[in-house]
């Protein structure tokens, strides 16, 4: 587990950013592995410090970090909340209160031109695993349930086909590994966290592995029952409603719900039908209605009817 970085930089958690940077400084001049051939415990050192350095030297981090969102290492303590970056996955931004300074600036400044004794690159010795990057996706409720294949965008520019596995929950994150930030020096990327948001639905509600419908039904196919053809994510179905149907009446499709695949079940579909008289009651039924209470004693407010 990564070492608070306010404690490897040896700041008080009030610290300024100039103080920050100064302290990086510091600690960068006296333990870098070119200063320091050969000792291990120097290098080991300098590591702590450039990641301490890359959460503290950012804001926004800094910020997530002293929330609790993410920990010392920059790994999200939770799934992200829909935040999309402001360019491909999230390359800091200047915030325009106080200069963005990077590795690069600060070692230029610290070693001057004998850095640049590889081609300008750093010192291969230096070896910081790549920060882990967020992304949001959207989907369609269908998608979620079904399973879907999209294209994203990669940090390096790249796209590729993401698969979104067959009953995905809203929320879920799907690690896409090495697919984040480049490391430093030879260490391996970071890896892309892909957030998915799945947009409701119209007709369908999801309740675990069930999935919830309102089904609206006329009054004589409540007293006469029927037979109607009802949706489901599978495709349309018959279901049968039976005489003297009331309103709020729950009906279960077995296995017409989302597919949990590392329990190897499947939810229900469950329909609760709605009575829905018309929208003009003509005198016909109005009669036949007036007919039929006066010879019936019938009071759903009762117990007994």
């Amino acid at each position: 587990m990564a070492e608070d970085p306010y404690s490897v930089l040896g700041v008080s958690r009030d610290a300024s950013d100039n103080d920050i940077r100064r302290a990086f400084r510091r600690l960068a001049k006296e333990l870098h592995p070119d200063v320091n051939p050969g000792n291990s415990a120097a290098a080991e050192r300098f590591k702590k410090v450039s990641q301490a350095y890359d959460i503290l030297g950012d804001q926004e981090k800094r910020i997530k970090f002293d929330r609790g969102e993410i920990d010392a290492a920059g790994d999200p303590y939770y799934a992200f909340t829909g935040a999309r970056p402001h360019d491909a996955f999230g390359r800091r931004r200047s915030t325009g209160s106080s200069e963005d300074i990077g590795f690069g600036d600060i070692f230029s400044d610290i070693f001057g031109g004998a850095r640049e004794s590889r081609g300008g690159r750093f010192s291969n010795r230096v070896n910081v695993r790549g920060q882990d990057v967020p992304y949001t996706l959207e989907i369609d409720f269908l998608e979620a349930a079904l399973g879907t294949r999209k294209r994203v965008t990669l940090p390096d520019g790249t796209s590729l086909d993401l698969t979104v596995p067959e009953g995905v929950d809203n929320g879920r994150v799907l690690r896409l590994k090495g697919k984040g930030r480049p490391g430093l020096g030879s260490a391996e990327p970071g890896d892309a966290h892909v957030e998915i948001k799945v947009r409701p639905h119209p007709e369908y509600t999801r309740d675990g592995n069930n999935i919830l419908l309102d089904l609206p039904i006329r009054i004589d196919e409540a007293i006469l029952g029927a037979k109607i053809e009802v949706p489901t994510i599978f495709g349309p179905v018959n279901l049968t409603i039976p005489k003297g149907t009331s309103s709020g009446r729950k009906f279960r499709l077995r296995g017409k719900g989302i597919k949990n695949a590392s329990k190897n079940t499947t939810g229900d579909q469950i329909i609760t039908v709605h009575i829905v008289l018309p929208d003009r009651i003509d005198e016909s039924l109005s009669y036949f209605i007036s007919e039929w209470a006066q010879t019936h004693t019938y009071n759903p407010r009762t117990k007994e009817s």
